[in-house]
């Protein structure tokens, strides 16, 4: 999963959602230097990638795009199931998605200096184009895409996965609502286990 479900997980709990934002910026012993409620956020995001690697539906789905690029594929599908989950935004959250991202941004942007230093200009650049809003629109998705195959080290480029992602958009669709559901509950239980109580009924449209 990329951002937009990553913070969509986290549900109202700021710091839970703070933690999830940057875990992919944390490392080891670093995780340490974070207050306990960050951490839990850090540690949310790793429960929810550690699941979505071994779910099968997923790895069904990073095949269709394993051709072109191959091992980058679960990269790819991490970006795309952000699209879908924005395109269906109203199935499970009753605030417009352009509310919910100026709402993150602002938040986010009052406690910037708290964010890993490799962490600070990704935040800079997702706040001006507005990534969790851009992910709805394919425009908006080869845009992202884009500006990721720019970041790499090797010669890529990501923006030939939005065929297939058009060629297989209505399997995708309707087999992530089946993943993302699974994905929830797993979400539930795991922060249960930790005396955090998310009820994502409470989000859907």
């Amino acid at each position: 999963m990329n951002f937009l479900a990553h913070l969509y997980l986290s549900g109202e709990d700021e710091d839970l959602q703070f933690g999830n934002f940057i875990a992919d910026a944390v490392r080891g012993k670093q995780l340490y230097s974070f207050p306990p409620n960050i951490q839990q956020g850090i540690q949310l995001h790793r429960a929810i990638d550690t699941f979505t690697d071994q779910n099968e539906i997923f790895r069904k789905h990073c095949r269709l795009f394993s051709k072109d690029h191959g091992h980058y594929s679960r990269v790819l599908m991490d970006v795309i199931y952000d699209h879908v989950l924005a395109q269906n935004w109203e199935h499970y959250h009753p605030s417009e998605l352009e509310k919910y991202a100026a709402l993150f941004f602002q938040k986010t942007s009052l406690r910037s200096h708290e964010l890993p230093p490799k962490m600070q200009p990704l935040f800079s650049t997702m706040k001006k184009q507005n990534w969790l809003l851009q992910y709805r629109s394919l425009e908006g998705l080869e845009h992202i895409f884009y500006h990721m195959s720019k970041r790499t080290s090797f010669p890529s480029d990501f923006t030939k996965a939005i065929p297939t992602l058009k060629e297989h958009s209505a399997l995708l669709t309707d087999e992530f609502h089946l993943f993302f559901d699974a994905l929830q509950q797993h979400v539930q239980a795991y922060l249960s286990d930790k005396n955090i109580s998310v009820d994502f009924r409470t989000f859907k449209g």
